[in-house]
Order: structure tokens, then C-alpha cells, then sequence
């Protein structure tokens, strides 16, 4: 009876263990400190203070469906009515979005920049690679119509985590931009979970995930297996460029070849040469920049001609 109890006492010990340590590593992963984002940014010579300092910008909040708020830039130097929204990944901040930004502004473009759930100056207690990001990002969009009316050129720029969220937003909820640039998403975040999780712990996965998944879903009331970008792509009739570095460990590249793919219609795919997870720009500045000026020439300008 004692050994049927000790070994009862270790399972439960095991599952519990097993749970939070993965849910606390999934909503709460370790974000980067603000003041080191912005220093390695300028340090990348990717952000010049005074130039960014110069820009008219004009600062906003937008209230989250899920109850706090998001803090917004609105960047908007040109009289135009085109605009490229801006999600940053997961641990970084909007200023990681400021070199994007730069991209667009060059082409003429107004930028909305903004942090996401958990991140720098926005609300929120978890991060949920997607779910609820997809619903924040809606509420971004219909705030950058309210203030700048409903005749706009939209695009969504998106790296990792906020590359997940574009695709989420625009196959699940509305395809309510003119185009979007996603940059190394995963595919599907139980698999990208079964990739990541097998290089932290020494155990077969199959005696983590399901719970894992499990204690996010009763902790943060979604089940994983919802983020899955690769089941919804489908949906998206807008132009898609999809971006991922060949040589990136973190998602891997073929997640992207497979919704590049899955995407039906207007499509363009750039597999960049260098760099780790989310550096294609970074390692590739001149081909990332390239592939970005076909795809609006081929998919976005020539509509207004």
C-alpha cells in the first residue's frame, strides 16, 4: 500500500513539476531588457536616436480586447495614405521594430510600431505566441482606420512571434490588410514546442507536451494546438511574403517553405543565405530589401497604377 502511494506521490510530484516549469517557460519566457535592445540597435548602427528623434510621431494607446492596453507610435513623416504596421517577436520591445520601420518610410510608407502583450510599454501578463496577439493586432488596425480613416494602404510586417500573429490574424480572424511580410514564423506551435522542448529536457517528449499543454490551457485558457498558422493560411487571399534565414536552428525554415506552400494566391518566398533565427535583414540587407521592393512592385504598387 505504501509503495502504491509513494509511487502515486511521484507521479503527481512529476506532473505538477513538469507543468508549471513548462508553462511558466512558455508564457513567461525571459524577456530582453529594454535598455539592451535599444543599445544594441544603435550599436548595429540599425537605430540612429537623433534621426528617429527627428521623425513627427505621434504616441497612442489602444485598449486590448483582453483588458489592458497597448502602447502604439504612430511614425508618420510622408502625406500618404500607405502604412506598414510593425509586430515585433517575442522578448524583444518596438524598438527592435524600428529598422523595419525604416525600410517602409524609404518606400514612402507611414509606420505604426507597437509593443505587444507582456512587452515593453504594453499591458498584460503572458505571452501566447499568437492567440490573443492576433486579437491585439485587429484592435491596432482599427485604431491606425479610426484616426487616419478608412481609405488606407495597409501592410503587416511581422518578425517570429508577430510573424505567427499576422498570419494568425489575417487566416482566423479578418484578412483585413493589403498585403503582409512574414518573417521566420512557425508553423505550428505544438511542433515548434516538440522542437524546442527536446533540446532543454532530457526526457521523450511525449512525457512533457501533453502536461505542458495542459497547464497552459488551465492556466491561460487556450490550447496550444489552436496556434497553428499552417491550418488557416489558406484563408489569406492578400499577397504574402514569406522570409526565413536556411540556416535558423530556432524555427526551422521548412516551417515556412510549408506555409509558403499551404498559400494559395499571390505569394512570393525569400530563403535568406545568412544568419541565425530572425536575422535575415540583419545578415542580408541588400537581398532582404530586394526581395521587399519585388513584392510590392509585383503585388501592392502595381494595383495603384
Amino acid at each position: 500500500m505504501k509503495k502504491c502511494f509513494f509511487a502515486l506521490a511521484g507521479v503527481l510530484i512529476y506532473i505538477i513539476g513538469i507543468g508549471i516549469y513548462f508553462s511558466n517557460r512558455v508564457m513567461f519566457m525571459k524577456k530582453k531588457e529594454d535598455e539592451f535592445i535599444k543599445n544594441r540597435e544603435i550599436t548595429a548602427k540599425r537605430l540612429n536616436p537623433q534621426d528617429f528623434a527627428a521623425l513627427p510621431k505621434t504616441e497612442s494607446w489602444v485598449d486590448s480586447p483582453s483588458g489592458y492596453p497597448l502602447k502604439c507610435l504612430f511614425i508618420e513623416p510622408h502625406d500618404t495614405n500607405k502604412w506598414v504596421i510593425i509586430c515585433h517577436g517575442v522578448t524583444e520591445n518596438k524598438v527592435n521594430s524600428i529598422k523595419y520601420s525604416s525600410i517602409f518610410l524609404e518606400r514612402g510608407f507611414n509606420t505604426l510600431i507597437y509593443d505587444h502583450r507582456r512587452h515593453g510599454e504594453s499591458g498584460g501578463k503572458t505571452s501566447s505566441y499568437g492567440h490573443y496577439e492576433k486579437f491585439d493586432l485587429q484592435a491596432v488596425i482599427t485604431k491606425l482606420k479610426k484616426q487616419k480613416g478608412d481609405n488606407l494602404l495597409i501592410g503587416i510586417h511581422g518578425e517570429s512571434m508577430g510573424a505567427a500573429t499576422l498570419l494568425l490574424y489575417a487566416g482566423m480572424v479578418e484578412d483585413g490588410a493589403d498585403f503582409y511580410i512574414a518573417d521566420c514564423p512557425f508553423s505550428n506551435f505544438d511542433e515548434q514546442l516538440q522542437h524546442q522542448i527536446t533540446k532543454e529536457i532530457p526526457l521523450p517528449a511525449w512525457t512533457v507536451l501533453p502536461i505542458g499543454r495542459a497547464f497552459i490551457r488551465i492556466r491561460d485558457h487556450y490550447w496550444t494546438s489552436e496556434i497553428s498558422p499552417i491550418d488557416f493560411v489558406k484563408n489569406i487571399k492578400k499577397p504574402v511574403l514569406f522570409i526565413h534565414s536556411q540556416n535558423d536552428s530556432f524555427i526551422p525554415a521548412s516551417m515556412t517553405v510549408d506555409l509558403f506552400e499551404k498559400k494559395q494566391g499571390p505569394k512570393q518566398l525569400y530563403l535568406a543565405v545568412n544568419g541565425a533565427h530572425a536575422q535575415s535583414y540583419n545578415e542580408n540587407r541588400e537581398e532582404y530589401e530586394q526581395a521587399i521592393d519585388e513584392f510590392l512592385n509585383n503585388y501592392v504598387l502595381a494595383k495603384e497604377t
